[in-house]
């Protein structure tokens, strides 16, 4: 009766191997890099698999149970009917005896057996590896930045209609409550507002979820009341008391809400002023925040930037570029165009092949770490909000793949990489980004590049290695392909400036990077 257990606990150990040798080089953070997360992919397939194989082993355990009891259904009902004459045959009572000793012992064995104790344990090691909180926020936070660069509405979003992009994917009603709740927590009343209306949305369409009604009108009225909206926030309270009278909060924030209302009206009452404008139909202005470029930079996502006049565009041309006839590139020239005018980008294309993108990325996978900044304070490098991806840095000995690169771009540009700072390897996270901020060190910033021996930046150079933005800014394929642009530009005697607004909010993408510096250049 006992059940072969020890398959499904190597099976399972099997799969907690896979999983520390596919995680163990994680740092933390999921959200900041698609690299890693794609990693969660294979690891809860995997994890589904063992979940079948526990159902499987539970299944094999009842049928057994089912079978016997059947069995043992059959006997007792011809048992019963006759007991004397049924125990008259020896047999009979010798089977009798010995199935009250034995084997419904071993039934009670087999039923108390915990198939999924083998599970369960594993399941609580691999938890460790799972995504925190911090990814939750870090994922909400993401795909509201996406929903504001873009202008997109959360019903957009939740049908999953997202433009360019590939698979179809809706968002639940518990998954916009999800979305709200993580915005109200960060004290973000203006998202917190459209999420939870997009709840109730769906809550009237007759979508049946874990939330409640009066769950999603207990957020909403209250952040609405610290967007300013005293007479919407006192009508959502009502209908959170018509929901539930016994709302532990409600009562009190409604008679709140009331008082600051009736204050209201004393005072423009007093002060002979007109009212003031109620929001129509709840829509609310998005809350102006630290960054005085965010909507220039968010129409460069959209692709609304400046446009070249037709007389600027007559000066951009395509060519084959053999750097200063480099021999290498006189037999095999670069594809070049003129992608700017002033400051002068180009773009070339065929840069690396298929292979050396999937080895770089191979090798730059483990090193990935969350993306750092200078504070200019302290000069220490740290974490930002306004830098959401993951990047690592890749020296010649790594593979000879790297340094075979360096010299392409060397030969390219006419700059020397021993001057170059290490080859830098970043991958963006959903929604990941880079906000615009200077691409070299300013005047107060003198000592940025001391350690490294070097002057300032003067150029980058960058490889796209996949698709940077899936909606409408970057459309189409971006592999193999490279961006030269100046990071210095003499703009008077004394200062050289150029803000760079280059990383844009993604859906996905693989980026590599590496700056070459002229030591004799300073700003």
């Amino acid at each position: 009766m006992m059940l072969p257990s020890l398959t499904m606990k190597l099976q399972v150990s099997t799969l907690l191997m896979a999983w520390f040798g596919v995680l163990s080089c994680v740092q933390a953070e999921f959200f900041t890099s698609i690299g890693h997360m794609t990693d969660l992919i294979y690891a809860e397939k995997d994890l589904v698999q063992a979940l079948k194989e526990y159902i499987l082993v539970e299944e094999a355990k009842l049928s057994k149970i089912k079978s016997w009891a059947n069995k043992m259904e059959a006997l007792t009902s011809k048992s019963a009917a006759d007991p004397e004459g049924y125990l008259a045959h020896p047999v009979n009572a010798y089977k009798l005896v010995k199935r009250l000793n034995t084997d419904w012992p071993a039934l009670e064995d087999l039923v108390l057996q915990d198939s999924a104790a083998g599970f369960i344990a594993n399941l609580s090691v691999q938890r460790q590896f799972f995504p925190t909180d911090e990814d939750e926020s870090g994922a909400a936070k993401a795909l509201m930045r996406l929903q504001d660069t873009y202008k997109l509405d959360p019903d957009t979003i939740s049908r999953g209609e997202l433009p360019g992009t590939k698979y179809q994917a809706m968002l639940s009603m518990d998954d916009c409550f999800g979305m709200g709740r993580s915005a109200y927590n960060e004290g973000d009343y203006y998202h917190t507002v459209l999420w939870m209306e997009q709840v109730l949305k769906q809550l009237d369409a007759g979508e049946e979820g874990t939330v409640a009604k009066a769950q999603a009108l207990d957020y909403l009225s209250y952040a609405v009341f610290q967007l300013g909206d005293l007479h919407r926030a006192v009508e959502l309270t009502r209908r959170l008391l018509s929901l539930d009278p016994s709302h532990e909060r409600a009562g009190g924030n409604l008679r709140y809400f009331e008082r600051l209302l009736e204050e209201e009206r004393e005072k423009q009452s007093l002060n002979q002023t007109e009212a003031v404008l109620e929001t129509q139909g709840g829509l609310y202005e998005r809350p102006v925040d630290y960054l005085p470029e965010r909507d220039v930079y968010e129409s460069l996502c959209r692709g609304e930037g400046v446009k070249l006049t037709p007389r600027r565009q007559k000066r951009l041309f395509c060519r084959y570029h053999h750097g200063n006839r480099v021999p290498q590139l006189l037999i095999a020239p670069f594809k070049e165009e003129d992608e700017w005018d002033s400051p002068h980008i180009v773009r070339y294309y065929d840069v690396m092949s298929d292979e050396e993108i999937e080895r770089i990325k191979e090798i730059a996978k483990p090193k990935l770490a969350r993306a750092t900044v200078r504070d200019p304070k302290t000069g220490v490098l740290t974490v930002a909000s306004y830098r959401v991806s993951k990047s690592s840095w890749l020296e010649e000995d790594d593979d000879p793949v790297v340094a075979r690169v360096n010299r392409r771009m060397q030969h390219i540009t006419g700059l020397t990489v021993k001057t170059a700072e290490l080859l830098q390897v970043a991958n963006y996270g959903m929604g990941g980004q880079y906000e615009p901020h200077f691409d070299f060190s300013r005047n107060h910033e003198q000592d940025v590049f001391k350690h490294l021996g070097t002057g300032n930046r003067v150029a980058t150079f960058l490889n796209y290695v996949s698709i940077m933005c899936s909606l409408w800014a970057l459309r189409g394929p971006w592999v193999q392909k490279a961006l030269l642009y100046p990071t210095l530009l003499k703009a008077d005697a004394t200062r050289c400036w150029l803000m760079v607004l280059l990383s844009l909010s993604a859906l996905l993408g693989w980026s590599r990077e590496s700056w070459f510096l002229f030591s004799s250049c300073s700003p």
